[in-house]
């Protein structure tokens, strides 16, 4: 009975595989779209914020002020976080900052020199456009670092009473580009459930297809599982390609060692496994075409973005982490981090797999459930 049950499996699998292959374009575009993704978010985001450009206005002229615009240059010839632009006239660097022309000003007032000879809380005024949080808090963060060099006069004694902080990184300085890749490897996987999954599915109830699964032996199981296991094996597909190719180009240390790769496959499957179930859940009353592709930006939203993949959870608000809890992307990408970035055993992520097994079961015991064995 066991073995009659996996061979209509088989039979559909082999079906929707053959198909595949036919018109394997889709499938290819839902790998390509993931690592243009990461190459492109990686490198967007990922950066340290260079070559701003600073206006300084010096009301001063005297020696401190011309030790502090040296300091700006040797910033600028290094670190290239800024570009120092002289001003002469304040009120035309304001006027440049508000058209966009600079991204900050630096004003030196004309009794700075006076006030730092006398030691009597010397300041200096830096004006910033905060409608760029990002730029205006590198400004602050890069100023802030010079001022304390430049009134530090002499070295700190060897020994001292006030506690400092010594950070031990256990890793490597991981990218940002890398930090994306486990998300990435989940929204590749997720893609090609969509397409090779619920779209498909949708598309042959809609030609009519459908129907002729209605006049065969297949039960709604084997309906179930064959369509599942036919989305899964696809989907496994564009993971595999996101592991390989895209840990390259993240710069993954070792990223084809067989033990880590037979990891990856593991957790790789049982991702593709939770997310085709829950696709078929989503569609499995659905008829009209459409329904997929208008929902597919919302589900990439509501599953991708909570699950940590662009940002960290911790830094959510209360409703948002309750849908982390049920997002089955939230433990996917767990999961990827601790392989990819540090090359953990399956031990680590065993919490993780174990929700994408539990979710498989219960996503399709209710798809199965809801699927209508006649027309």
């Amino acid at each position: 009975m066991m073995k009659d049950a996996w061979s209509r499996i088989m039979a559909l699998i082999e079906r929707d595989l053959r198909r595949f292959r036919r018109s394997p374009t889709l499938m290819v575009v839902s790998m390509v779209f993931p690592l243009i993704q990461l190459v492109v978010l990686g490198y967007a985001f990922g950066g340290k914020i260079k070559n701003l450009n600073l206006g300084v206005v010096d009301q001063d002229y005297r020696e401190p002020a011309v030790r502090l615009k040296g300091m700006l240059n040797a910033v600028a010839a290094n670190a290239r976080t800024f570009k120092p632009i002289p001003y002469y006239d304040q009120r035309r660097a304001m006027r440049d900052l508000r058209d966009g022309k600079i991204d900050g000003v630096v004003n030196i007032p004309p009794d700075f020199s006076r006030y730092v000879l006398s030691g009597a809380d010397p300041r200096v005024g830096l004006i910033v456009d905060n409608t760029d949080q990002f730029s205006s808090s590198a400004l602050t963060a890069s100023l802030t670092e010079l001022l304390q060099a430049y009134h530090a006069k002499r070295p700190p004694p060897r020994r001292s009473h006030v506690a400092t902080l010594a950070v031990v990184e256990v890793y490597p300085y991981v990218p940002y580009i890398q930090f994306l890749l486990p998300g990435t490897i989940v929204l590749a996987i997720f893609v090609s459930c969509m397409i090779g999954g619920g779209i498909i599915y949708i598309d042959d109830k809609a030609r009519g297809l459908h129907e002729g699964y209605l006049v065969t032996p297949l039960t709604k199981f084997d309906l179930i599982m064959g369509f599942n296991l036919a989305g899964a094996i696809k989907a496994i597909l564009s993971g595999l390609v996101l592991v390989t190719i895209g840990s390259l180009i993240a710069g993954i240390p070792n990223p084809l060692a067989p033990l880590r790769l037979v990891r990856m496959l593991a957790l790789v499957a049982l991702t593709a496994l939770a997310l085709v179930s829950m696709m078929f859940l989503i569609m499995v009353r659905v008829s009209d075409p459409l329904v997929p592709r208008a929902i597919f930006g919302v589900l990439n939203t509501v599953l991708f973005f909570p699950s940590g993949a662009v940002y960290p959870i911790n830094a959510f608000p209360a409703w948002m982490k309750i849908i982390t809890v049920i997002d089955p992307f939230t433990y996917a990408v767990d999961g990827f981090k601790s392989l990819v970035l540090k090359n953990t055993g399956l031990a680590a992520i065993s919490g993780d797999m174990f929700f994408l097994g539990i979710f498989t079961l219960l996503a399709m015991a209710a798809a199965t459930r809801l699927f209508k064995r006649d027309l």
